[in-house]
């Protein structure tokens, strides 16, 4: 048997998979750094990033194929050989990648990264099934939430949140089918640093019916007017958010962004504010440092500060605008984050939805008579969102809900019959964002 001569971009994408599963790793900046260390073609950076977060995101999916050919349980093999078996099932049984092609290429890696004992086993497992159907027939059998739980790799209590607010099996599952689909990045034009005809100009498309925002066929970090950053990489639900809490302005007033990081929102806000009306004033604030880093790069230095905004004694004025775009379980992103589905749990749920109360609470009592809190996650459970509602104007009688439809500038997407917004990603194209105002009375 001769020397081991895997594929580069098949290394790379058990390089990503491997740290991702077993290191933690999040996939949107590991990627990168390790494709910049390769000398691989612009279409193989596009293979690997397809073959490793496509593993990812259907790796539920690619267990339970697994387990139908193994002579053990899955958790008692090698964890190397455990994530060969599922970049090999997902060539198999996703891509268009001919079977022995799969087969020996994974066994190429599996050579290299974990040896020629563990690659022959790689290989025998990854013959049997890519001799197989793979059709998963036999689901049909299953109760729904079981079934699409495995059919498209989400956990199911995932699965169970989504149904709680769609209240359709058919629109879950549209979701469920628009959450396994690769985005391409929405790119935002920073008012008075770029414009949409210049980013249109160096070949990105304008998105319809957007005022500042286009989408990019293509790698972000290799487009000018980021690296300039004279523009933002900003999906389009979270564009509809600020152009909406824009909506909500009038002259001279004061903003914050309370929980800034990594700085998308507070950059569209701050520059729009710059350009319509120099009179406001604007300051972000983000808990982790490194994360307030990001967010100086792209708001003036002196407008950024760091520390608990869930303390409303850390700052030293009041506002009239308050942005609370609260940290929460991401599930209205999974289609740009393929590790995020496995690694969020209900236990994050409880201990994040605290978190989002103490910060409305501290915004509360930062906000002038009379002024607006926008109340944005990315998320849609109900949870998070219209339980986050109840719970608020509950406790603070001071406070009413605002329907979005009394800005005659705010976006008409999302709405509820209650006038917060709700996205969906397989009816919006965006991630599932939600949004209430709340305007203080008393």
């Amino acid at each position: 048997m001769g020397k081991p001569n895997p594929s580069q971009s098949r290394l790379t994408a058990f390089e990503l998979v491997y740290q991702v599963n077993r290191e933690g790793a999040y996939a949107n900046i590991r990627l990168p750094e390790l494709l910049a260390k390769t000398k691989i073609s612009k279409a193989d950076k596009a293979f690997t990033t397809e073959l490793s977060y496509g593993t990812l995101r259907m790796q539920g999916r690619h267990d339970y194929i697994v387990k139908k050919y193994l002579d053990r349980p899955l958790n008692e093999i090698d964890t190397k050989i455990h994530d060969l078996l599922r970049i090999g099932i997902h060539q198999i049984t996703q891509m268009r990648v001919a079977d022995h092609a799969a087969v020996s290429e994974t066994v190429e890696v599996a050579r290299v990264v974990a040896g020629e004992s563990k690659a022959s086993y790689v290989n025998a497992v990854l013959r049997k099934i890519s001799a197989a159907a793979n059709d998963l027939s036999e689901l049909e059998d299953l109760p729904i939430l079981s079934k699409l739980a495995i059919q498209y790799s989400h956990p199911e209590w995932i699965i169970s949140a989504f149904y709680d607010q769609l209240k359709d099996w058919q629109e879950v599952e549209a979701l469920l089918v628009a959450n396994n689909l690769p985005a391409t990045p929405d790119i935002v034009a920073w008012p008075g640093k770029s414009t949409i005809e210049e980013l249109c100009e160096l070949g990105a498309i304008q998105i319809p019916g957007f005022a500042n925002g286009v989408n990019l066929i293509g790698i972000p970090s290799e487009f000018s007017p980021i690296i300039e950053r004279r523009a933002g990489v900003q999906d389009r639900g979270s564009q509809i958010v600020v152009e909406n809490f824009l909506s909500t302005a009038t002259q001279s007033q004061s903003w914050l962004d309370m929980c800034a990081g990594p700085g998308g929102k507070a950059a569209y806000i701050f520059h729009t504010l710059t350009v319509k009306d120099p009179t406001a004033t604007f300051l972000a604030s983000e808990q982790i440092p490194h994360r307030a880093e990001l967010v100086k790069r792209v708001v003036n230095n002196q407008q950024v500060i760091c520390v608990d905004a869930t303390d409303s004694k850390n700052f030293s004025t009041t506002f009239d605008r308050i942005l609370v775009d609260a940290p929460c379980t991401g599930l209205g992103a999974l289609r740009r984050r393929p590790e995020a589905r496995w690694r969020r749990s209900l236990q994050d749920l409880k201990e994040l939805v605290v978190l989002q109360r103490d910060l409305l609470n501290s915004a509360h009592d930062l906000l002038n008579p009379g002024g607006i809190i926008a109340y944005v996650t990315c998320s849609p459970h109900i949870a998070e969102t219209k339980g986050q509602v109840i719970d608020f104007l509950s406790a603070h009688k001071d406070m009413v809900l605002v329907p979005l439809q009394n800005f005659s500038a705010a976006s008409k997407k999302g709405l509820n019959s209650d006038g917060t917004m709700q996205l969906w990603t397989h009816q919006d194209q965006s991630d599932a964002m939600f949004m209430a105002l709340f305007q203080k009375v008393g």
